[in-house]
Parts: structure tokens; sequence; C-alpha cells
């Protein structure tokens, strides 16, 4: 079967990290496999096995490709303080993904509506009276 042969697969994944959907179930836990297919398409990491959507390199990666992937990583990633910081300083609306702790971490926040200033209203309450935080929203583009 084609979505089991290795070599195949490899070669899809390098050129599309989406097919990895296709991919039978022993490859999506293939770490190699798995790390192939976020740096070109980081949400793939949805179809990883779950093992890997804990595997702190291949989260990385993912969310270094598409800071969207976050959506899809372990909770205990979602809380991971670097990961999150490379995210929403991509797109500050990716910390609709983070965990709460970290939605209410003045670094964090303040990455992420100096990105994206749109994301102000999702931050947290106390956060929202920070002076700081609201001169970084303000002087976004978004």
């Amino acid at each position: 079967e084609l979505k089991a042969d290795r070599d195949i697969v490899l070669v899809a994944v390098t050129q599309n990290g989406w097919a990895l959907y296709y991919a039978n179930h022993e490859l999506k836990a293939d770490r190699d496999f798995i790390h192939a297919a976020v740096t070109q398409y980081g949400k793939a990491l949805g179809y990883a096995a779950d093992e890997l959507k804990a595997d702190r390199d291949i989260v990385l990666a993912a969310v270094t490709q598409d800071e969207r992937a976050l959506e899809y990583a372990a909770d205990e990633l979602k809380a991971d303080w670097g990961i999150v910081l490379v995210a929403v300083t991509q797109d500050g609306y990716a910390l609709q993904y983070a965990a709460d702790e970290l939605k209410a971490d003045r670094d964090i926040v303040h990455a992420a509506v100096t990105q994206n200033g749109v994301v102000f209203p999702t931050i947290h309450e106390e956060l929202r009276a920070d002076k700081g935080i609201i001169l970084a929203a303000l002087s976004t583009p978004n």
C-alpha cells in the first residue's frame, strides 16, 4: 500500500506537509516523517500521533512554520512560554491557543498585541488596564 511506503510518503510529505493526512498510522507516529511534514506545513501537526504533539522539538518546528499549529500541540506545550512566544510573535492571534496562564503573562500578551492589536479584547482582564499593553495594541497597524 502506497500510504505505508516510507520512500513515497517521505517525498510527498517533504513537498507538501498536508500529504501526511493520507499516510498510514505508523508513519504518523514516525518522528522523522512528522518533522519533515511540520517543517513544510506546520498545521500537519494536527495529523501526528499524540505523543509527537507533546514533543517540544516537533511542536517548535510546527509553530515556527505556522503559528496556528499551536492549536494542535499537547496542553503542556500550549503552556510552554518559549513555544507560545514564537507563535504570538508571528501572529498575535495565536494567543487564542495558548494556555490560560500564558494569556495572563505580560510578556506574552505584549508580544501578541504588538504583532496584532486586534487580539486586545481577548487578553486577560487585568492586562487590559496595563498602559504598556494598551499603547502596544494601539501602535499596531491591525
